[in-house]
């Protein structure tokens, strides 16, 4: 302590190295996320667009090779966003937008800060907050939000600005991770509930993104924020198994996704030619995704993103947190 806006791998991988291990991995795919982009293919082999980004690339001498947008030169800036139509939103709109949707939970406004349209700034309330009759804390922790197509989530959670790199300060951030963990901070006591409602917390926000290095910055600032928001709270940083647990729900909750498919990016095959075996021997055939050809949302043959539903119980088995196809959700 303290983390600055710009998180060291290197520093992750010596407190923690089984989280940073935690961080990079897919449960769609049984493997790490990969680089999704080529801003880094420059750098060579384990560098290009469908490479998994592994501890050692992101580590030792590489360390800080993966940066937040603000942090980036203006031409790569410039690159991303014509590459990939990467715009990050100002954290003043995160919060206005934040705001609306605690209103209408709520039934009123200014729960968590007032804004000055004026400034494009707002000043955090200082007293807990109050719920409305038939809601409690628990109800507002275990509500559960997503941020789509997330970059580096900072609607999820505010460490710095994503646009002017600016640190914020824990007890101005606005993120719907970061109210959670405000509520659960000003509502309970001991360490064991603290964790307990934080495990909650992160259970129930969700977020999806297309570029590993976003996702892996996403990431962290979700795990950092959780160190920093417990240490704030008793002074001290949690056990490194709890920060392991948190990462661990964080890897399974904020994903690898191809937005407009429901699968892991690029994996659809397209004029790709595959070898069928049958009693008249082998024939070649090209297969085309018929999603792709008709540009919906079903029909792929890509792989389809696995998430968790915490909540959710297996009809085989009866236990909790069951894992389900993110495109289901969708179709349902």
């Amino acid at each position: 302590m303290p983390y600055n806006v710009d998180i060291s791998e290197n520093d992750i991988l010596q407190r923690y190295p089984e989280v940073l291990e935690k961080l990079l991995e897919d449960h769609t795919t049984h493997k790490n996320i990969f680089w999704a982009t080529d801003s880094y293919a420059d750098k060579g082999d384990g560098f290009q667009f469908h490479d998994a980004i592994t501890i050692d690339r992101i580590t030792g001498e590489n360390d800080m090779l993966i940066r937040p947008r603000a942090l980036k030169t203006k031409e790569e800036q410039i690159g991303r966003t014509k590459d990939m139509a990467e715009v990050f939103t100002p954290s003043w709109v995160c919060n206005a937008q934040n705001n609306l949707v605690d209103e209408s939970w709520f039934g009123k406004k200014d729960v968590f800060n007032i804004e000055d349209p004026s400034t494009k700034t707002w000043k955090s309330t200082t007293s807990p907050v109050i719920f409305p009759e038939g809601k409690t804390w628990k109800n507002y922790v275990r509500a559960t939000r997503m941020e789509i197509t997330c970059g580096e989530a900072p609607y999820i959670v505010s460490r710095y600005d994503t646009t002017t790199g600016e640190f914020i300060p824990l007890q101005e951030r606005i993120g719907m991770l970061d109210r959670k963990l405000r509520v659960i901070s000003e509502n309970t006591t001991t360490t064991s509930e603290w964790l307990e409602m934080a495990q909650e917390a992160y259970k129930n926000i969700y977020a999806f993104e297309w570029q590993g290095d976003n996702l892996l910055l996403a990431r962290e600032a979700m795990l950092i924020s959780f160190i920093e928001y417990y240490h704030a709270k008793f002074g001290k940083e949690p056990l490194k198994k709890s920060t392991l647990y948190i990462a661990y729900i964080i890897s399974w909750n904020v994903w690898q996704m191809d937005g407009l498919k429901g699968v892991i990016p690029d994996s659809c095959k397209n004029g790709v030619k595959v070898v069928k075996h049958d009693l008249f021997g082998d024939l070649e055939e090209t297969v085309y995704c018929d999603g792709c050809k008709k540009e919906t949302f079903i029909g792929h043959n890509g792989i389809y993103c696995i998430i968790r539903d915490w909540g959710l119980k297996d009809p085989k088995t009866g236990e909790n947190n069951r894992k389900i196809r993110f495109i289901d959700l969708i179709k349902k």
